[in-house]
């Protein structure tokens, strides 16, 4: 067996290819937690159209936290009236998702058909109305239900009630 001497040199070089390798995971995370602050932020000062454009940008990064990003993107999108993209993203999660976590994806696709369903009422179009209202009642349902402590001054049940009202009134 022949063996290789390692210089100082070499040494030095091998530690610094080390430092380096972990300086650039450091600061890209670093980097990551930098940017999603600024979409967070932009969501709870109610800065919506601007927190939907950062999440979009950091989903694709996100790795294994990309559904997490992927349902406060839909907050956002809530939040800035654009029901029908909170609707189709939470959809797809809560597709994909099982316990707390579809029933926090459900929570906002509940509220966005909710929503959805009283425009389209509001225009005429009871087809299409009780369509919407009806998936936000099997929605909310399904959370209020599995996940109570979810709800827990029961804004849900009341919009629930509320739905189950208006539809037996159609």
């Amino acid at each position: 067996m022949q063996v290789f001497p390692i210089t100082r040199a070499g040494l030095t070089g091998l530690a610094i290819l080390f430092l380096v390798g972990c300086d650039d995971a450091a600061v890209g995370q670093k980097g990551f937690e930098a940017k999603y602050a600024v979409a967070r932020t932009a969501l709870e000062e109610g800065n919506y159209e601007a927190a939907k454009r950062h999440y979009l940008k950091l989903v694709p990064q996100a790795g294994p936290l990309a559904q997490r990003l992927q349902l406060e993107y839909a907050h956002a999108a809530l939040r800035s009236n654009d029901f029908g993209k909170a609707a189709a993203v939470t959809s797809s999660l809560a597709n994909t998702q099982t316990g707390e976590a579809r029933s926090a994806a459900l929570a906002v696709y509940g509220t966005a058909k909710h929503e959805m369903g009283m425009i389209a009422l509001g225009q005429g179009d009871t087809a299409s109305g009780k369509a919407h209202l009806t998936a936000a009642k099997g929605a909310l349902a399904e959370v209020v239900k599995k996940h109570p402590d979810m709800d827990p001054i029961g804004s849900l049940a009341g919009r629930l009630a509320s739905i189950k009202a208006q539809l037996k009134a159609l």
